[in-house]
C-alpha cells in the first residue's frame, strides 16, 4: 500500500465559484502557463452551459459530469513468469478525479472547427447526460477491465 503523500500542493478556490475542482480543472486546461486564457475557457464554457441549462447551477452540472466520467476500475500491466498481464485494479479518488478531468479536456480538444469554450461546454453537458466521448473512454475502460477480471489475483 503507498504511503500518503505529505506535501501535496492543494491549489486554492476560483474566483468565481469558490471551488478547489473548478481551479484544478482551469489548471488542467492551462497551456503554457496561460491561466488568464485558461480561466477565459472555463469561465466561457460555464456561461454557455448556464444559457442551456437555465434551472441547473454550471457547479452541479460539472459535478455530474465528473461523477460520470471518473473510471472505478483500470488495467496495469503486471509482469508474471515472463508474461505481461493486464491487471485489473481499482482506481483512487484522486486518480479517478484527474482522470474524468484529462478526459473531458482530450475530448473538447479531439473536436475541430469552434472555440474551444464551446467545445468544452459541449462535452460536459454531454458527460452529464452519460454520453459523449469521454463517457465512452470510460465504458471502454470498465469493458477491459472486466474481460480481465481472471487475473485479478496477480493485483500486488
Amino acid at each position: 500500500m503507498r504511503r500518503k503523500v505529505t506535501n501535496r500542493n492543494i491549489p486554492g478556490a476560483d474566483l468565481v465559484y469558490g471551488s478547489t475542482k473548478v481551479e484544478k480543472f482551469i489548471n488542467y486546461v492551462m497551456e503554457e502557463g496561460k491561466k488568464n486564457t485558461a480561466r477565459k475557457i472555463v469561465y466561457g464554457a460555464f456561461d454557455i452551459i448556464k444559457e442551456k441549462r437555465k434551472e441547473v447551477e454550471p457547479l452541479e452540472v460539472f459535478e455530474l459530469a465528473l461523477k460520470n466520467t471518473g473510471p472505478l476500475m483500470e488495467i496495469r500491466s503486471r509482469r508474471v513468469g515472463g508474461a505481461n498481464y493486464q491487471v485489473p485494479i481499482e482506481v483512487r479518488p484522486e486518480r479517478r478525479f484527474s482522470l474524468s478531468l484529462r478526459w473531458i479536456i482530450d475530448a473538447a480538444k479531439s473536436k475541430k472547427g469552434r472555440p474551444m469554450h464551446e467545445k468544452l461546454a459541449e462535452e460536459i453537458l454531454a458527460a452529464s447526460n452519460n454520453e459523449g466521448e469521454a463517457v465512452k473512454k470510460r465504458e471502454m475502460t470498465h469493458r477491459i477491465a472486466e474481460a480481465n477480471k481472471a487475473f485479478a489475483h496477480f493485483a500486488w
